[in-house]
């Protein structure tokens, strides 16, 4: 009795010392997971492998197919279904397979019912089998199909143009490339965009529908992230334009797509950005390091502006200098005028107009007449490269018994009005600073904005806060006298078009108005849709800046050759060499017929490079504001007084 209660003690204490164990265990509270058995790990590894896609399904209709068929062979040669000889089991593997895969396989079976009936539910089987398959291969090839049109597959070409970003001069970009690309071998163009692929692709269709041999691959993508920018190849490509987006923030997002496109290293494509900000062209030059070249669009549109509006036709010479369709400046390196002065070599092409040189120190338009050409490499306006590689010399000796003898000048003050406002005016009025004799008066006339003129030299300006559509205003500002009428579009304030038709409407204001003057004023206008160009012309209009347009000529010619980025500064700086249109009698007397070389040599005596030719018989024959650049030196013209020739001079 007492060994026993001592034994019921001890299991009773051994009970309780195990219960407080599991009371003080973490695990007390829950209870332990159960383990998944052979179903569910099996369910899980199914699961899994259907989740591959495609291929998997297909593996998976694969292996049924073959337990489907491998079955009903054994079943046929084991029971001896066809009671008949049978030559072996392959024999009725592969006639198992034929049912399966073709119903019509049954339909020639002959033999015993059992046999029969087999055959029929193997061809039952495997219609299920077919169907499931063919469905899984259409979906597949659907979510291919879906994948490519949604534009992430890697690009492979290489000297290709990059093209980042998507706006509407987009388009004018291409054109140009198309063109440019014409001497190249399969040429191609990649276009990365955070933009649907097949909606780029049926824009580019509808407003190019002529890439001349151009291939456009089109991506979608964030040019900003650098995993979706290694798309496009950029690394191996010629070159890479960044256009300005049309977002809150352009030039933020341009910044970091340069950030994007040089974290790498400087090694790399020559890049072509667009800024809009000119306070953000220091940033940019910081991260865009030595490959990099910018256009402040802004102060390129007022330039621009501003050296048409000084003279008729100017738009027209600087539209066919940045374009690709006609005559464009190229650089001749091995010429061999090297004992030549500047004279001597601006007679030696016949059909090229040179223009002047470029060394290590930068570029110089219309150098002296008697500089040497020596090694330094000639900036030439031809119609294509081809000219320069295989020139054909001019023999035309000048006639200098033709040569004029008139003088004068263009200086004088000024009366200009400005119609409109926008965040280019202030850098015009800068401009035409510069240019303006002292005592100069402009009138800004203007319906939307608060104009801020800045501190002026030569200029007074006066602002008038009016309806530049309003008939009554007009006849009170243009008024007989004035040299110059500006027509700004209001892009800050208005959608595009809406601007451009406000622009319209002025347009044919001022232009009935001059009407009824005797002196010749000249109109220009800032647009921004190339399409309304044609519109502006029925206003009679001497020149259309479409601004848009401007700025993706110039950015594809950078795009092209980096060296131009210093010809074109100084086209449009008024520092240095600049396009005039001047009277023909400066150069050559009017009523004879001469020789375009004889036009160059009398430009030359003036200091001054003979470039075009403007007349109203060329206007007459179709030529853009009577404008034509870049004549050969064997071309006989007649001059008529009003004629002017297209020349670059210093002053």
């Amino acid at each position: 009795m007492g060994r026993t209660g001592q034994q019921m003690r001890r299991r009773t204490a051994k009970a309780m010392g195990d219960r407080a164990a599991a009371a003080n265990s973490p695990q007390s509270s829950r209870s332990a997971p159960p383990r998944p058995d052979w179903r569910a790990r099996a369910r899980y590894l199914f699961d899994n492998s259907m989740s591959r896609g495609t291929p998997a399904l297909i593996a998976w209709l694969t292996v049924v197919t073959l337990v489907l068929i491998s079955v009903f062979a054994v079943i046929t040669t084991v029971l001896n279904l066809r009671e008949e000889d049978s030559d072996s089991f392959g024999k009725e593997l592969f006639s198992a397979l034929m049912h399966a895969l073709d119903p019509g396989t049954v339909a020639g079976d002959t033999g015993p019912w059992r046999f029969l009936l087999t055959m029929l539910a193997l061809t039952i089987g495997g219609l299920f089998i077919v169907s499931a398959l063919i469905g899984v291969i259409a979906a597949g090839i659907d979510a291919k199909i879906a994948e490519l049109q949604r534009g992430r597959s890697l690009v492979l070409e290489s000297d290709h143009t990059v093209v980042l970003g998507w706006s509407d001069s987009i388009f004018t970009i291409l054109r140009e490339l198309s063109i440019a690309n014409e001497s190249r071998r399969r040429p191609v163009v990649v276009i990365l965009a955070d933009k649907d692929k097949v909606e780029m692709e049926e824009e580019i269709r509808a407003k190019v529908p002529d890439t001349r041999g151009t291939r456009i691959v089109c991506r979608s993508g964030s040019p900003m992230d650098v995993d979706e920018l290694a798309v496009s190849s950029h690394r191996t490509a010629r070159s890479v334009i960044l256009l300005a987006p049309e977002s809150e923030d352009p030039d933020a997002e341009v910044i970091k797509t340069l950030l994007a496109l040089t974290h790498e290293g400087e090694d790399g494509p020559r890049i072509v950005a667009e800024i809009r900000n000119p306070r953000n062209l220091e940033a940019a030059r910081l991260v865009g390091a030595s490959r990099t070249t910018l256009l402040d669009i802004r102060e390129t549109v007022a330039k621009l502006v501003v050296q048409t509006s000084r003279q008729s036709g100017a738009a027209a010479v600087y539209v066919e200098l940045f374009d690709f369709d006609g005559d464009e400046i190229y650089f001749a390196e091995n010429h061999g005028f090297g004992d030549l002065t500047y004279a001597e070599a601006q007679l030696a092409y016949e059909a090229g107009s040179v223009i002047g040189f470029v060394d290590e120190t930068g570029s110089t338009l219309n150098p002296a007449p008697d500089a040497i050409v020596g090694e330094r490499t000639l900036i030439v306006v031809a119609e294509d490269d081809a000219v320069l590689e295989n020139p054909v010399r001019s023999t035309v000796v000048p006639d200098a018994s033709r040569f004029g003898e008139a003088v004068g000048t263009d200086a004088h003050p000024g009366r200009a009005v400005m119609l409109g406002w926008n965040e280019r005016a202030p850098i015009m009025l800068r401009e035409l600073d510069r240019y303006a004799e002292p005592g100069s008066t402009l009138t800004v006339v203007t319906t939307y904005g608060e104009p801020r003129v800045p501190a002026l030299s030569n200029l007074a300006v006066e602002v008038v806060a009016a309806s530049t559509t309003d008939r009554e205003v007009l006849d009170t500002h243009v008024v007989p006298g004035l040299d110059q009428v500006i027509v700004l579009c209001y892009s800050d304030d208005l959608e595009p078009q809406a601007a451009d038709a406000r622009t319209l409407v002025t347009l044919l204001h001022v232009r009935d108005i001059l009407a009824g003057f005797e002196h010749q004023t000249a109109v220009v206008s800032e647009m921004m849709d190339d399409r309304n160009r044609v519109l502006a012309q029925v206003a009679d209009i001497d020149d259309v800046v479409v601004s848009g347009e401007i700025v993706s000529l110039i950015v594809t010619q950078l795009s092209e050759d980096e060296r131009l980025e210093l010809v074109f500064g100084e086209l449009l700086s008024a520092d240095g060499a600049e396009i005039y249109l001047r009277p023909v009698e400066w150069y050559v007397r009017t009523g004879e017929p001469v020789t375009w070389a004889t036009v160059v040599a009398g430009a030359s005596r003036r200091g001054e490079t003979a470039l075009g030719w403007k007349s109203d018989s060329l206007a007459e024959d179709g030529s853009e504001f009577g404008v034509r650049v870049n004549p050969g030196k064997s071309q006989t013209l007649t001059p008529q007084p009003g004629d002017r020739i297209v020349v670059l001079a210093n002053d």
